[in-house]
């Protein structure tokens, strides 16, 4: 396997990894009148298409009330400086929209590090675990999966990456040990995370 230093394609998931986990899934699942131990994007997707449409909007108004609190995650700017220095390319793939990807970055900081085309949300692509988002990234950069990391803080984001045939890094500030077993890869933090890719 390729070390984590050598490689020049980046990935990140975005809430809970370049941000502070802000979001209470089974509360906004309850908001939405939707099963609180199912993930929110499956359970829409078996609602009647006029039920989802008014889920989805309920969804983004709550996400977007989210995003404008966000705060980064503490190591985001410096590991996002170190790579963007090193000439390695950086995207995001979230299972949040687009639109509301930019608004938490533009309230973190962190929006100056991305292109807009590297940000891709569940309307550019299918939702992780899937790992079509990562593929469309590596293939605008022109570049392979052994070349790419995905990082994330759940089973989902190492899911796409394991997937994708990329390495899989779990982030774990918690130390709950929860999905260690989808990574190649588990930190603690962001700056652990820097430090691996340090030469």
């Amino acid at each position: 396997m390729i070390a984590l230093h050598q490689r020049t394609s980046w990935i990140f998931d975005m809430d809970g990894t370049l941000t502070e986990s802000l979001h209470d899934f089974p509360a906004i699942s309850r908001a939405l009148g939707l099963p609180e131990d199912e993930p929110i994007l499956e359970a829409l997707a078996c609602l009647t298409p006029s039920a989802a449409a008014k889920c989805h909007k309920q969804l983004a108004e709550i996400e977007m009330d989210i995003a404008r609190q966000a705060t980064p995650q503490p190591g985001a700017v410096e590991l996002l400086r170190d790579l963007r220095k090193q000439g390695k390319r950086v995207g995001i793939l979230t299972r949040n929209t687009k639109a509301i990807a930019h608004e938490t970055l533009v309230a973190c900081g962190l929006a100056d590090f991305f292109q807009p085309d590297d940000i891709l949300g569940r309307t550019c692509c299918s939702p992780k675990p899937k790992p079509d988002g990562i593929l469309k990234l590596l293939s605008a950069w022109s570049t392979t999966p052994a070349n790419a990391v995905m990082t994330g803080d759940h089973k989902f984001d190492l899911i796409a990456g394991r997937s994708a045939n990329t390495a899989a890094v779990y982030l774990d500030p918690q130390g709950d040990c929860l999905w260690q077993d989808f990574a190649d890869y588990t930190v603690h933090s962001l700056e652990k995370l820097r430090q691996l890719n340090s030469p």
